[in-house]
């Protein structure tokens, strides 16, 4: 009888960052994000499957199930294989089961768009923005094959598999003793009323880039303060009267590899708190692009950044802690995710500008990116002449939201709004 070799399995533990999301995952907050990159035309299945599968193939880390093991979660090799299917369910719902050992990303499509779906403990934006480009390259060079002959494009994300596996938040943690203790102030925590099955409510507004670059030059800042200060402006417009008491502090995730030196496929982001108190502060733009521009002049350090990472990377360093069981450590996890929600009010996340191949930008209209949310968020990011911003909220109401976009337009930016795939404004 012949005996065929089962290839042997590979495991990874979790990155640093990764740790916190397994056990704060549930129905109401996935822990999953979302890019889409939306095309000039119609997108083809069977393509579509024939560069999933090419692309797997760079990323062999993403072909991986989650596994709970008595001291630490770790990553498992698989050979299960990625399907491409129609959307066929609201956006970013859940991928991490316990129960089940299924692949922790989805590539589906809808008319023009194509979306990648990937739970947080894989990656951040980054990490997986390298495959979503990747994948794309690998869909546009075979579909209009004609076009290109033999001249392809190069891929722009070259990295060994090494460079793509890299911990970098091990790579880079000094053991550097951080002697202060973080204190959380409370914050404004925006309420609402919830969906019954917990559906994510994305808003996207589609802009010229150029628009809001020459405002935010206006006020003598960048477009991450200027958008910023909006957000907490229009937060701040709802918030009821007594409730005024409470800064409003967003929570603003930082890509690690721009500080320090990595090209890894999977987590390396920080975050920073930028705190704005109304009942010290003057609540019009100008005084609140002041006070947000100096918080992030203040926050957004090599020094700073280093000392949080090596803080958060304490945990798993410690000799006891290594030994205390998984469900301990996830109910530490769980509670200290709830005492760090009480400091923020919203997220807002800047993926920055995103570039093909020049070669490649011709078929594709924008891209998108948003977050699963226990709170409104923002998730923004540029293709060519368009910036895209997409509120995700678990929540009915769209006031705040409202408020963002109406200011902006006041401001004279052209907006067009969609909301669940539907063109409303």
């Amino acid at each position: 009888m012949l005996m065929t070799r089962k290839k042997p399995v590979q495991w990874t533990r979790l990155d640093n960052a990764a740790k916190i999301f397994p056990p704060n995952t549930n129905e109401k907050d996935t822990k999953v994000f979302r890019f889409v990159c939306e095309l000039k035309e119609e997108v083809d299945r069977e393509i579509l499957q024939e560069a999933v599968n090419k692309t797997i193939i760079l990323f062999p880390v993403y072909r991986s199930v989650l596994r709970k093991g008595v001291f630490w979660y770790y990553f498992e090799s698989t050979e299960l294989m990625p399907e491409v299917v129609e959307e066929y369910k609201p956006p970013c719902s859940m991928l991490y089961h316990p129960n089940r050992r299924n692949l922790l990303f989805e590539v589906t499509y809808y008319r023009k768009r194509i979306n990648l779906e990937m739970y947080h403990a894989l990656a951040d934006g980054t990490g997986a923005l390298g495959f979503f480009k990747t994948l794309l390259y690998f869909y546009i060079t075979s579909k209009y094959k004609e076009d290109f002959k033999e001249q392809l494009p190069n891929l722009d994300y070259d990295a060994s598999f090494a460079q793509k596996m890299d911990d970098s938040f091990l790579k880079h943690y000094t053991g550097e003793k951080c002697l202060n203790k973080v204190k959380v102030t409370r914050a404004y925590r925006i309420a609402g009323r919830r969906s019954i099955d917990n559906r994510l409510k994305v808003l996207e507004g589609v802009m010229d880039v150029k628009e809001i670059l020459a405002l935010a030059h206006r006020y003598n800042t960048t477009l991450t303060v200027y958008l910023t200060a909006l957000f907490m402006k229009a937060i701040y417009q709802e918030m009821p009267a007594r409730a005024k008491k409470y800064p409003v502090v967003l929570s603003v995730p930082v890509n690690l590899r721009i500080y320090f030196p990595s090209v890894t496929a999977r987590n390396f982001f920080g975050t920073i708190n930028i705190s704005y108190d109304f009942t010290k502060n003057k609540d019009d733009l100008d005084s609140i692009i002041k006070g947000v521009k100096e918080e992030f002049a203040r926050e957004l350090t090599e020094e700073k950044l280093r000392k949080h990472m090596n803080r958060l990377s304490a945990l798993e360093h410690n000799a006891f802690m290594r030994i205390v069981p998984l469900f301990i450590k996830d109910w530490v996890l769980r509670f200290a995710n709830r005492i760090n929600d009480k400091g923020i009010t919203a997220t807002l996340s800047n993926i920055g500008k995103i570039t093909v191949a020049k070669e490649l930008a011709p078929y594709i209209t924008l891209f998108n990116c948003f977050n699963s949310a226990r709170r409104p968020q923002i998730g923004m990011c540029s293709f060519g002449d368009r910036l895209v911003i997409s509120f995700a909220s678990p929540f009915d109401g769209t006031d705040i939201q409202k408020n963002f976009f109406r200011m902006l337009s006041q401001e004279g930016v052209a907006i067009t709004i969609t909301s669940s795939s539907r063109e409303v404004g």
